[in-house]
């Protein structure tokens, strides 16, 4: 889906009010300012500091501004060197390199900007056997092989897509080796993929899915998932967290998912804003530092 078709798919109603601020200052480790705010052309700049303040006001001072094709990776990474909230990750979506756009071209210049030093991340990139047909699969895997390497190789954290793709995404991972740090973005999986993922050293990171009524087993699956080895996530504007689902997502929203997730591990919520915090660091580094090209 293009970023101006998705952007049009997921303007449902009037965007949710904001909520009870964190207690402590957690992070949005997956958004997309870019398709939240503008439909046919990239939002100006008023428009995503009133957007990145909106969830600084209520305890989300860090995001991780995520790319879908070369556009709006530059875009991610351009946002990322000018303002101290946001870091970026840079990738051809798997749906976009199912229908070609993973060309030498792209990749290249993937690869270009994932050496930039507030880039800290190639994703998101994986499989997606939902929207794209079985005539595009083998595109999308050879596009993951080359954002696997291309992650290794600069030394950044990987994001995965993983849409009813599960075993084939471990069988890549493994045969091409997994970054350091690998993220399982808005985690979809059960428990025992969970436990096969975090045997693998993976983080995951749980969207606004997890408070759905139907999301028991994401609920089994983080309740599972080790304390250092879990991130939450808006992916907006979509996936927004209930009582809101089917209106616009934001980055403000994640204190939503952030409450749910301390339900389901019995963790304090000062000790769980802590621990987001300490792992998003640990996987894309800090905010405030500038990292050397090659890390």
């Amino acid at each position: 889906m293009s970023r101006s078709a998705a952007s049009r798919a997921n303007r449902r109603g009037e965007p949710p009010p904001s909520p009870e601020p964190l207690p402590s200052p957690a992070v949005d480790s997956h958004t997309h300012l870019d398709i939240a705010l503008d439909s046919d052309r990239l939002p100006d700049e008023a428009a995503v500091d009133a957007e990145i303040a909106a969830a600084a006001a209520v305890g989300v001072p860090r995001l991780v501004q995520v790319g879908v094709d070369v556009g709006s990776s530059r875009w991610s990474a351009e946002l990322a060197a000018r303002h101290p909230n946001v870091l970026a990750a840079v990738a051809v979506h798997p749906n976009e390199a199912g229908a070609g756009a993973a060309t030498e071209e792209a990749l290249a210049e993937i690869d270009r900007l994932a050496a930039l030093p507030r880039v800290r991340a190639v994703g998101e990139t994986g499989l997606d056997r939902f929207r794209t047909g079985s005539g595009g699969w083998a595109a999308q895997e050879a596009s993951f092989r080359a954002h696997i390497r291309i992650a290794k190789d600069r030394g950044v954290a990987l994001v995965i897509h993983d849409r009813d793709a599960h075993e084939e995404i471990l069988r890549v991972l493994d045969d091409e080796g997994a970054p350091e740090h690998t993220v399982f973005h808005c985690f979809s999986g059960d428990a025992a993929f969970a436990t096969a993922c975090v045997e693998r050293g993976a983080v995951l990171s749980f969207a606004g899915t997890l408070t759905f009524g139907n999301a028991a087993y994401l609920r089994e699956a983080a309740a599972r998932t080790p304390l250092d080895q879990l991130l939450v996530e808006t992916d907006s504007p979509f996936l927004t967290p209930m009582p809101h689902r089917g209106r616009p997502n934001a980055s403000r929203l994640v204190p939503l998912t952030v409450r749910a997730l301390a339900g389901v591990t019995g963790v304090a919520l000062d000790e769980l804003c802590a621990a987001l915090t300490a792992t998003a660091e640990r996987v894309f580094g800090r905010w405030d530092e500038e990292l050397p090209a090659g890390r």
